[in-house]
Formats: C-alpha cells, structure tokens, sequence
C-alpha cells in the first residue's frame, strides 16, 4: 500500500478499522512520518474547519502511530492540539482525551517534559486536558523514563503554588496520582487540599489516599508497574481496533444494509461517532471507561 493510499484510508470514518493502512504505514515508517506530522499541523491549524466536516480521523491515527514511533517531533504539535478549546476538543476527539492523551504524550517527549507541564499549569486549558496531562507524568514513571522522586518533587511544586487554590479536576486528578505514586512526602499537602475543599471526595477521598499509604511504597509502585493503562503506546492495532464505532460497523452488516439505512434516516442528526469505544472489562481500580477520568469503583462501579 502507498502511502498516499494509507493517508487517504484513515483521512475519513467509514466504520471500520483501517488495519491494512496501519500495518503498511509500520512498513513505511520513514516515509509516513512526515506525513503524519503534517497530518497533526493541518488539524490544530484548521480545527474548527476540520471538525465541521464531522468525520474527520486522520489525527487519531496520527497521534497513535507517531506515539508508536516515539516521534519527538510530534510532542509540540500534541501539546498544541490538546491546547485548542474544549468544546473543541471534545467534538474531535471524544474521550481520547481521558483515555490515552497521557499515553500518547508520555510515549512522544522523549523524556522533556516542558510540554507537558505546560498543559498542566496553563489554567486556561481544558480541565481535563490537563488531567491528561499530569497522567502521562506518572506513565512515565510506571515506563521507568523518570524517577518517582523527580515527579513527586514537580506535584510538590504544583500543591505549594503552581496551581490556583480552587476546585477543578486538576487538583482530583494530582491527588489521585499522587496516591498512585505513594503519597507520603505528600501527605500533608493532601490533607490541606481537602481542608479547603480543593478536592472532591467523590472522585477520589482521603481514606482511599490513607490506604494506598497503609499498603507501603514497595506494593504500591509494583501496582503502577503492572496496570496496563500505564504503557507507552507500543501497538496502534491494539489501542484503536476495538473501538466501539468499529465493532458497530460489523453489526449493521450483520444486520443488513437497509436497516442501518432505515436507522439512519429516522435518526439523522445522531451519527455513529468516530470515537466512541465499546466498553472491556473493567477493573475496580482502573479508569472508568464512560470516559470521566473517575477510577471505576468511585464511578460507574459504585
């Protein structure tokens, strides 16, 4: 397959997985980077354009393969894309921001973090953007691409003066991985967090923090070390082909064409979209797959 046959097969959602185009542009990897970096600049130059067609795809595809490749040239063109307005952001990319942003941020610095951080500290990106964000600092961590300690010492930053003293989903989210981490430098720090109501005990509460501290450092890294959400992005096939949009696909064949037709027709202004994803298995401790960003047993697990 050229790669120009590969680029057109992911530029639009057909409802099925273009896994002939992914497997041919792992084959042409030299030759299809470039255009998959080009592919990511086109869209946070012309997002709003882009995503008033509807059925863009492209930059999904991209951002996978480029995070497959460890593409360090794709970081600032990830950072700027999660930089574009949420509703924005949202309509392109759905829960791809909750579910593997931090995966495909982590997999494509390279180990330079300023783009990262920058997200998190920015308060004018999207709150859970910047959840994604503080997410890809602990892959890191759990990819052995940074050290516990030097990512501990930047949320101390972030709990004594980097972030706005006011709820968001931030503060949640960098208690929650502070927990992931083990917390005990943070402790303090945390509870003073809850004193001020900078946390919402729903999401994730101060006993949950006290456990993971009780189960000793050596248990809690070992449990990072083995939770499949913190792997850098290794397989595109894998992160991609089961979404929902494509399984849907199958099953309007399987059910003929004229009814998803006559489906369509009677509900025109609700398409398929791209980006949602049929719903595995899910661990009590692991994200909710709704798309939250809530660890399941504090969402649809309750």
């Amino acid at each position: 397959m050229e790669t120009a046959e590969i680029l057109h097969e992911f530029e639009r959602a057909t409802g099925k997985f273009a896994r002939a185009a992914v497997e041919a542009a792992m084959v042409r990897r030299e030759e299809v980077t470039p255009e998959l970096l080009r592919v990511m600049e086109e869209t946070v130059d012309r997002a709003a354009q882009i995503d008033a067609e509807g059925d863009y795809m492209a930059h999904l595809y991209a951002m996978f393969l480029l995070a497959q490749f460890r593409e360090t040239r794709a970081y600032p063109l990830v950072v700027r894309f999660a930089s574009l307005p949420g509703n924005l952001l949202d309509s392109l990319c759905g829960d791809f921001i909750t579910e593997d942003l931090g995966q495909v941020l982590a997999s494509v610095c390279g180990g330079e973090l300023a783009g990262i951080q920058s997200l998190i500290e920015n308060e004018d990106t999207d709150e859970w953007v910047r959840g994604a964000a503080l997410s890809g600092l602990v892959t890191l961590v759990a990819a052995g691409q940074k050290s516990r300690d030097e990512i501990v010492s930047y949320f101390t930053g972030l709990f004594r003066g980097k972030l706005r003293r006011q709820w968001s989903h931030v503060w949640d989210t960098l208690v929650s991985y502070s927990s992931d981490l083990y917390p005990e430098e943070l402790l303090d720090d945390i509870k003073q967090a809850y004193a001020e109501g900078l946390v919402d005990p729903s999401y994730i509460g101060l006993d949950d923090v006290k456990r993971d501290l009780v189960m000793g450092k050596d248990r809690i890294l070992a449990r990072l070390a083995d939770d499949p959400h913190r792997r850098l992005v290794s397989d595109t096939v894998a992160e991609m082909g089961w979404w929902a949009c494509f399984r849907e696909d199958s099953q309007n064949r399987a059910k003929g064409t004229a009814q998803a037709s006559a489906n369509s027709r009677l509900n025109p202004a609700a398409p398929s979209s791209p980006i949602k994803r049929a719903t595995p298995k899910t661990g009590r401790n692991e994200r909710c797959p709704c798309g939250s960003g809530k660890k399941y047993k504090k969402c649809c697990g309750v």
